[in-house]
């Protein structure tokens, strides 16, 4: 191998070693951001009478997604209706199939006691009519402006029942 190839392949080892780097410096420190979100909003939520649920399922979904709802608006205002739904659905899955199994795993290991992913009737039942409703709705290829205020309303439904039900089981 010449000087100049071996100087090429080392470059790009170091290049990825400083992504990877870089990546656990950001989970890091996201994760470290999202403990001081969690523990602010849980504050604020019992002050103003918010059970653990609505926290957990409404107020910090609404205060954690906030950047990428704001990425997808952006998206949808400049008609990039593909990339916007791209953001919207493609967070939703990346939790449900990436983070939240492995803060399971990750919680036999650092946390006090094992996150279970143990949910009741009305956390699946939402869950699978916003699904339903989703698939429904982004299914034919069009949108609207009533599509997605039908949208907010199922959302705001959901919400009210974890409001007034706080004591789901």
């Amino acid at each position: 191998m010449d000087p100049e190839s071996e100087a090429h392949e080392h470059g790009k080892q170091w290049s990825v070693a400083r992504a990877v780097g870089g990546l656990l410096g950001a989970s890091v420190l996201a994760a470290w951001m999202s403990e001081i979100l969690v523990g602010a909003a849980e504050g604020t939520g019992k002050s103003l009478g918010m059970s653990q649920t609505f926290i957990g399922i409404v107020f910090l979904a609404i205060v954690g997604g906030a950047a990428e709802s704001g990425s997808a608006i952006a998206m949808a205002r400049k008609n990039k209706m593909d990339l916007s739904l791209g953001i919207a659905l493609g967070s939703s899955i990346q939790i449900a199939l990436f983070v939240a199994p492995m803060l399971v795993l990750a919680s036999y290991f650092i946390a006090p006691q094992p996150l279970e992913l143990s949910f009741n009737k009305a956390e699946t039942g939402s869950l699978f009519m916003g699904v339903l409703i989703g698939t429904l709705v982004c299914g034919d290829g069009h949108g609207n402006w009533y599509k997605g205020v039908q949208l907010i309303t199922v959302y705001t439904i959901i919400a009210f029942m974890f409001y007034f039900i706080p004591q789901l089981s």
